[in-house]
Parts: C-alpha cells; sequence; structure tokens
C-alpha cells in the first residue's frame, strides 16, 4: 500500500467507528422501541404503539443511510479495482458488493414493512 491508499484506508477506518456510534445509538432506540411494543401488547396502549413504530422508522431510515454508505464505499473499490488484481481480490471486492447491495435491499424491505405495518403483525428487528 502506497501512502495515499494508507490515508484513504485510515479515513473508512474512522467513519467506521462513527457508523459503530450509530448502531450504539439505534440499539439504545431498538431497546426503547421493545418496551413500548410491549407495553402495547401487554395493555392495549395505542400511543405505545405509534411511538413504536415511529422509532422503527426513524431507525430502520438511519441505517438505509449506513447501508448506502456501504454500498457506495463496495461500489468504488469495485471500479477502482486495479487491473493487475488477483482473482481472489477480484472476487473478495464483487462479494463484498453484492453483500452490500443485499443488506441495502433488506434495509428498504424492513422500513417498508415499518412504514404499512400499521397492527404489528411481523416482528421487525435491528439485526
Amino acid at each position: 500500500m502506497n501512502n495515499n491508499e494508507i490515508k484513504n484506508r485510515i479515513a473508512q477506518i474512522n467513519v467506521e467507528d462513527f457508523i459503530w456510534l450509530i448502531y450504539i445509538v439505534i440499539i439504545i432506540m431498538s431497546f426503547y422501541s421493545n418496551h413500548l411494543e410491549k407495553k402495547f401488547f401487554l395493555f392495549d396502549d395505542k400511543i405505545s404503539k405509534e411511538k413504536y413504530r415511529k422509532i422503527l422508522v426513524i431507525i430502520f431510515s438511519i441505517l438505509i443511510v449506513v447501508y448506502v454508505y456501504f454500498l457506495q464505499d463496495s461500489f468504488v473499490s469495485l471500479v477502482n479495482l486495479k487491473k493487475n488484481a488477483s482473482d481472489k481480490e477480484r472476487n473478495l471486492t464483487i462479494l463484498s458488493f453484492i453483500a452490500s447491495l443485499l443488506i441495502a435491499i433488506s434495509g428498504c424491505i424492513f422500513l417498508y414493512i415499518a412504514l404499512v405495518d400499521d397492527n404489528l403483525n411481523v416482528e421487525l428487528a435491528f439485526n
């Protein structure tokens, strides 16, 4: 790796550190949303149900932003793949892009479910 590649990699790690903080906030929000969900099912508390749904929409909206960041980063890695890259490096980069794409798609699906499931028929969890 040359100096420029090392600087780029360090910048990526710094962004990932920030994303870990976002995940911690999402986990705390998920604990709170679970509390609201239980309150709805135990006491038929409609206010808790709506708060729960709003929090889920916020959680999955944030996650989509994170997932799109990783998708974009994987795409850039794919585009910038050197012509003399080994088959292993090429395959791993392609697989990373495919995985990032599928995760972004799953985030969109979870957000859609959170938006339309007004009866809480489907259990959604931050994965």
